[in-house]
């Protein structure tokens, strides 16, 4: 399977599973709660979109978990993937932040990256970290 392509629910778990890399794990258990931060990073970034309620360490924190056993393009491939359209221009400011986004767009093909605005409160609130 080529993972060059763009993600679908038939390659999503083919694609995890490859860079899946948690020396720790010993059970399928731990894999299913660290894909599980996915839903929570969505949820906190659809609470900032709907209630302008940001939890940004808690986000940085789930998104690095996430980079340190998929790898930060997988993981910035993922998330884009998982996480709405209409909050990219939130997750967006996280993975910069992180250094999770590549030097060539093409390698996230889920997104037009230069498309995606971001959020300039985030921004503010990040540098303040």
């Amino acid at each position: 399977m080529n993972f060059g392509e763009q993600l679908n629910e038939d390659s999503f778990l083919l694609f995890t599973m490859k860079y899946y890399d948690n020396p720790q794990s010993n059970h399928i258990n731990e894999y299913n709660e660290d894909m599980s931060r996915i839903k929570y990073i969505k949820r906190l970034l659809g609470r900032y979109h709907n209630k302008k309620v940001l939890k940004e360490r808690l986000i940085l924190n789930h998104i690095i978990i996430l980079g340190n056993v998929l790898g930060p393009i997988p993981t910035s491939r993922v998330l884009f993937y998982k996480i709405e359209e209409n909050l990219h221009q939130y997750l967006k400011p996280f993975l910069i932040f992180l250094n999770y986004l590549p030097e060539f767009s093409d390698q996230i093909p889920e997104v037009v990256l230069d498309e995606v605005p971001i959020d300039l409160n985030i921004i503010k609130t990040l540098k303040e970290i």
